[in-house]
């Protein structure tokens, strides 16, 4: 099985949703491609919608690899099992996630177009992304979310790893996917066409969620 594209994904993944008890009503997603989904999520259940950024912190000399995570509010995810296998100590991580918090927080207010953050706190909150690898990005997430005082924190995705949704269900009060793979090499596979999703594209889904929330 793969998606169409990313608003396939995401009305698959609204369909999922709405069989659960207790019914998110705000959708933050994990930009940019986590967006287009959890756009589809989010009017769907009438639920507001924002971002959470989220930036990976790569290992040296290999990006894609995250030896952790860094949140907006300063939330520093932590991959031990990594920086063991690189050699590497925590203090990389916190020094890399100090010297780009700076940049995450200036990127999550371009994209949200000047509004406001919206608030979690007492809020049941689903955390998006158009998909998981490690976890890692979502784990820091959810933590993040969490600290600042959600009712509850969930993660739903179209397609995830076994791994990655069985770390993301020991920190999440909930962690669901459309589909799990026996064999999971990177997200894209599941998807006829995954073209990168650009900021302003970002922008303007947020902006039309919230038109639809006024209308």
């Amino acid at each position: 099985m793969r998606f169409r594209d990313r608003r396939d994904a995401g009305r698959r993944l609204l369909e999922l949703v709405r069989k659960w008890e207790v019914r998110p009503d705000l959708v933050l997603a994990i930009p940019r491609g986590g967006v287009v989904v959890g756009y589809e999520v989010a009017v769907g259940l009438d639920a507001g919608l924002d971002v959470i950024m989220v930036r990976k912190i790569g290992v040296p000399g290999n990006p894609e690899l995250a030896a952790g995570a860094v949140s907006e509010d300063g939330e520093v995810y932590v991959e031990q099992e990594v920086l063991d296998l690189y050699g590497l100590d925590e203090s990389y991580v916190r020094e890399r996630a100090a010297e780009m918090l700076g940049e995450v927080r200036e990127r999550a207010s371009r994209l949200r177009g000047g509004a406001e953050r919206i608030d979690v706190r007492a809020a049941d909150v689903l955390l998006v992304d158009d998909g998981m690898a490690t976890g890692s990005t979502m784990i820091a997430g959810v933590r993040s979310v969490r600290r600042l005082g959600a009712r509850s924190v969930s993660v739903a995705v179209p397609v995830s790893s076994r791994e990655a949704l069985f770390r993301v269900s020991r920190e999440a009060d909930r962690a669901d996917a459309v589909l799990v793979p026996e064999e999971f090499f990177a997200v894209g596979e599941f998807y006829e066409h995954f073209p990168q999703v650009e900021d302003e594209e970002v922008v303007e889904l947020l902006r039309s969620a919230r038109r639809s929330r006024w209308a």
